[in-house]
């Protein structure tokens, strides 16, 4: 059986192709201003990458931000459910998670799931795009950096510099009066991710804080934001292999499973 999950963000897409819970691509190519384009690009790349053709997919679940903006899926889900999801499959090595923070292009996620990984709680910051990769990418441009270099540079800083400011445009304010000030870029940037640390433990707070903590999305791949969360919570944040392609992930298997609904039961390996 083959299926696919096409997780369509603010700022990037995603598309996974299962088959039997074996992955057999995963892609990533930039939403823009037309989700649907993003979507067949991101598909049609997959698509290529396990040598199929879309007569071969069995069903497509589409999610995020641009979910509804494509014609050819076969059903909508929600972020929140396909990021559980795949926080489950991909597990940790220390234990089972129960704690999934997703930390997008325009927003982010905290999931606190139960003993049996269903979902308890969440919370979405949606409204502004303070500690996201939107906001990253604004502190990168003023401090001249490339966002990428921005995790690595941060665990250089031995004198990290508290940033007050969590709106954006504040923020982007007193970090250009810092740079000013012949403050070192280290301490800036190491500044700025403990801010948005900050942010996503209080949000954390709202949901529960629970063993183990799963760190996902396309600011996951920021090593200076994961350690300013071991940090603050004191405890180790594990991040994934591909952590952008998380909730892509979930939305396949969940794809998988309702196509294995809808099959007739097996009995000694002969359907009824």
């Amino acid at each position: 059986m083959v299926v696919c999950g096409i997780d369509i963000g603010s700022v990037a897409t995603k598309a996974v192709i299962l088959k039997d819970e074996k992955i057999l691509s995963k892609t990533l190519c930039p939403t823009g201003v037309n989700p649907k384009s993003a979507a067949e690009e991101a598909l049609g790349m997959a698509l290529n990458q396990a040598n199929l053709s879309r007569q071969d997919l069995e069903y497509i679940i589409s999610t995020g931000y641009g979910r509804r903006a494509i014609e050819f899926g076969n059903k909508t889900v929600t972020e929140i459910s396909c990021c559980a999801r795949g926080a489950q499959w991909m597990g940790a090595p220390s234990g089972k998670v129960r704690t999934i923070i997703d930390l997008g292009g325009q927003d982010m996620k905290v999931i606190s799931l139960d003993e049996d990984g269903d979902i308890a709680d969440f919370v979405m910051n949606d409204k502004c795009s303070a500690g996201t990769g939107r906001f990253l990418e604004v502190m990168a441009d003023v401090l001249s950096v490339r966002l990428g270099d921005l995790g690595e540079l941060s665990l250089k800083s031995k004198n990290p510099i508290r940033i007050n400011s969590t709106c954006t445009v504040f923020a982007e304010s007193e970090v250009i009066s810092l740079i000013a000030q012949g403050k070192n870029k280290e301490d800036i940037i190491a500044g700025i991710h403990s801010s948005i640390a900050e942010r996503i433990s209080n949000m954390v707070r709202q949901v529960g804080e629970k063993m183990v903590i799963f760190f996902c999305g396309g600011g996951a791949k920021n090593r200076g934001i994961g350690r300013a969360l071991e940090d603050r919570f004191g405890m180790k944040v594990y991040v994934p292999e591909g952590p952008q392609f998380a909730i892509a992930l979930g939305a396949a298997l969940i794809a998988q499973q309702i196509k294995n609904a809808s099959l007739p039961e097996q009995s000694g390996g002969q359907a009824k």
